[in-house]
């Protein structure tokens, strides 16, 4: 597909500066611009590659002048960062704009779906699905029974979505996610063998959640597993059973969490962290990459380290940590030289 200068002005409410009917058909970065790409920029290091790529669109800021002659047509934004964000959005809004029904495929008779639906080949829907208006589900995707899917939802492929589990609008679900596959539930009988505790409850995402591809979010034992509206999920993360997770908070790869543990609102949590269960986490904390959360943590809280400590405390400590084999010696020392004397 192909976009004119003007057309993507249009788009993002620019000024095009340059060839207006010029157009592009694939995005770049700066630095390996071609003819027909469109790229932008916004961090001012990367301006001398302005006069050199060959690109042929760029987006900037609009208070930006170029200090020499430049081939690109350009289009001046507010902010070029955004703008070109809000370009790839669309981009991938056109891209994935599929429609209809592909075979070989299985609908439910008791299934329902809205307009502008897509289902891609050797997809399963179960009984009694509600699907909303312009959801997109990919080729090879399993949806369970009594599954709700909000409109503008998109399920990518090979995503696997148990039964009684709702999706809310607009949320993405990308490749290899599993949602609503049973909790780790299990006691020790008296001969100390496990006995698996049926898990009865099911999964929530509220509206606009992101779950990054082999993310795993188990189902409740009872009750619900939520995720609140904005969450956004890295790939491979175990969501285990009972979690909650507060609005907006962002979580990256690898971590884990284990069950009834309930997290707060505008958390950001690193990668390979591991927090146990039955612990509340509240609002605004930040966990550093591979943090052991194993208490309570008040709102506002920076962590670091396993087990966790004060992020400042950490930074202190480490000092003493790094001077260790330092301080060893001049023990020794001293110890030596009391020994002598």
């Amino acid at each position: 597909m192909e976009f004119t200068a003007s057309q993507i002005a249009g788009i993002l409410e620019g000024e095009v500066e340059g060839n207006p009917e010029i157009a592009v058909h694939k995005l770049s970065k700066i630095e390996e611009g071609e003819a027909g790409s469109l790229t932008f920029l916004a961090n001012p290091k990367y301006t001398p590659y302005l006069y050199r790529t060959e690109a042929s669109i760029i987006i900037v800021n609009k208070d930006f002048t170029p200090e020499q002659s430049v081939k690109p047509t350009l289009i001046k934004v507010d902010d070029a960062y955004k703008s070109f964000s809000k370009l790839l959005e669309y981009y991938n809004q056109v891209k994935n704009n599929k429609l209809g029904i592909e075979e070989p495929s299985f609908i439910s008779e008791t299934a329902q779906y809205g307009e502008g639906f897509y289902l891609g080949a050797f997809s399963y829907l179960g009984n009694n699905v509600k699907i909303g208006d312009n959801v997109k589900i990919f080729p090879n995707v399993y949806i369970g029974d009594n599954v709700t899917i909000g409109d503008n939802s998109q399920v990518f492929a090979g995503a696997k979505i148990y039964s009684e589990s709702i999706i809310g609008e607009g949320c993405v679900i990308h490749s290899g996610a599993i949602l609503g596959a049973d909790g780790f539930g299990f006691t020790p009988d008296e001969k100390g063998e496990f006995t698996k505790v049926p898990q009865t409850g099911n999964v929530i995402l509220e509206d606009n959640v992101d779950v990054g591809a082999g993310t795993t979010i188990d189902r409740a034992t009872l009750g619900s597993t939520v995720l609140r509206r904005g969450v956004k999920l890295d790939n491979q993360i175990q969501i285990a059973h009972n979690v909650e997770i507060g609005e907006h908070t962002v979580i990256a790869a690898q971590t884990g969490i284990a069950g009834s543990t309930k997290i707060g609102k505008h958390c950001m949590i690193g990668g390979q962290v591991g927090i146990v269960g039955h612990i509340i986490i509240g609002d605004r904390v930040k966990i550093q990459a591979q943090t052991g959360v194993g208490r309570n943590v008040k709102d506002d809280e920076v962590l670091q380290g396993s087990p966790a400590l004060n992020y400042g405390d950490y930074n202190k400590s480490y000092v003493h940590f790094r001077n260790l084999p330092k301080l060893v010696s001049r023990i020794e020392d001293l110890e030596k030289n009391n020994g002598e004397s």
